[in-house]
């Protein structure tokens, strides 16, 4: 059975793979089942691997410990070592992957037969070829670093078929797409980086998860977007080709529109992209189309620019409140009529309160039209009046000046 994990103290001596889930998680819900065929499976197969789930709401500081970031996580934990599973959820794949990283990073092959058994297992391998040296030191702490991705093996000079050829010894090489290529430290650079980039077959299909995969291999990644999965498979040490069903994902990460079928490069360290001028009818067209994106002559689209960032807020805004409409237009007109209206009224009110703060102010200094109006008239009258009064007393005292002397003695 499965049972919460307290393993701070004992997990040392075991390796556990660990589901670190949260309870209201639907991602989480979806893979329950696959995750009790993944714990029957190891059990039942005789494997090392210990499985379990830690409710990471629960064991917050245990999860944050691990650097929990999301859920699911699928982590393996091997003594020291935590490896992130980043794959498919499926129960095939999960077990792949825990098989991989419980056993040793770097897989010793003492025969050839041994050899060509791994290579018709494998569709991508590793190989380091000869005794110890620094070189192996460097292979075997890569591998450690991406078991989590592919496989790494060990062997010696005459393990290997006659058709390798190997120009120095030590080597490491990869093989994949029926074919080998040997690591070259002055053209390929470091071991690590090299390794990451030739981890993917030539060709294969492209979804979502291997596209963000393919974004650190430094390679522009050429895609033919058909509903047919059958095409000639090409290899090329500039390109990563493959082929993605339907146009969905492309439109939304471009944002923009591309038929079906047709051609797209990615360029995944700036997200520019590339498109042919004139429609593929050819392989030459085709090459001449590869070429230009190479030497530089091929418009570039798109980008991680300022301006970009800004569409693509506005593109998945967008794109989120189209998709709530289609699938619930009620829920729609709720979840943004209902803020809007609150916001109109607000507004509404916040303006309403200014104007009848500004009437009330009028009123109060006496700055009514009509009341200006009927002031002014009344200073008017005030101003003739006096006036008026001014003359009258004016004119008395100029009558009492006028008395004749005998009156004022009589006075």
């Amino acid at each position: 059975g499965f049972i919460e994990i307290m393993f701070k103290d004992s997990r040392m001596d075991d390796v556990w793979l660990v589901d670190f889930y949260a309870p209201w998680c639907g991602y989480c819900k979806k893979l329950e089942p696959v995750w009790q065929e993944v714990g029957a499976e190891l059990s039942r197969s005789g494997s090392p691997v210990r499985v379990g789930k830690m409710d990471a709401t629960a064991y917050s500081g245990m999860a944050s410990e691990f650097g929990v970031r999301g859920y699911p996580t699928i982590k393996l934990l091997k003594g020291e070592l935590a490896y992130n599973y980043k794959g498919p959820r499926t129960k095939d794949d999960v077990i792949e992957f825990a098989n991989r990283v419980a056993g040793p990073a770097v897989r010793s092959l003492p025969s050839r037969q041994m050899f060509e058994h791994v290579l018709k297992r494998h569709s991508v391998l590793f190989l380091y070829v000869g005794g110890e040296s620094p070189l192996k030191e460097k292979y075997t702490e890569v591998a450690s670093e991406l078991i989590v991705y592919t496989y790494f093996f060990s062997a010696s000079e005459d393990v290997l078929p006659e058709s390798v050829t190997l120009h120095e010894l030590p080597s490491v090489l990869v093989f994949k797409d029926g074919t080998y290529f040997t690591y070259d430290e002055y053209e390929d650079g470091s071991l690590s980086s090299w390794v990451n980039r030739e981890r993917f077959q030539s060709y294969l299909p492209i979804d979502g998860f291997t596209l963000y995969e393919l974004g650190e291999t430094g390679k522009l990644v050429a895609i033919a977007v058909t509903d047919e999965k059958d095409l000639t498979e090409q290899s090329s040490r500039d390109f990563q080709f493959g082929h993605m069903d339907g146009n969905d994902y492309i439109n939304s990460l471009i944002m923009g529109e591309v038929s079906v079928p047709s051609i797209i490069i990615l360029n995944t360290s700036n997200e520019q992209y590339f498109l042919p001028a004139e429609p593929v009818e050819d392989l030459q067209q085709l090459l001449q189309f590869f070429s230009s994106v190479l030497d530089g002559s091929a418009p570039a689209y798109g980008g991680d620019g300022f301006l970009q960032r800004i569409k693509r807020v506005a593109y998945d805004a967008r794109s989120t409140v189209m998709s709530v409409f289609r699938s619930s237009p009620l829920l729609g007109c709720f979840l943004f009529g209902l803020p809007l209206g609150v916001i109109s009224l607000m507004c509404y009110g916040i303006c309403t309160a200014e104007s009848e703060d500004d009437t009330e102010l009028m009123k109060r200094d006496g700055f009514t039209d009509e009341e200006e109006d009927e002031g002014e008239e009344e200073e008017q009258q005030r101003l003739t009046a006096g006036a008026e009064d001014t003359g009258e007393e004016d004119e008395d005292a100029e009558k009492i000046n006028q008395k004749s002397p005998s009156e004022k003695k009589v006075d």
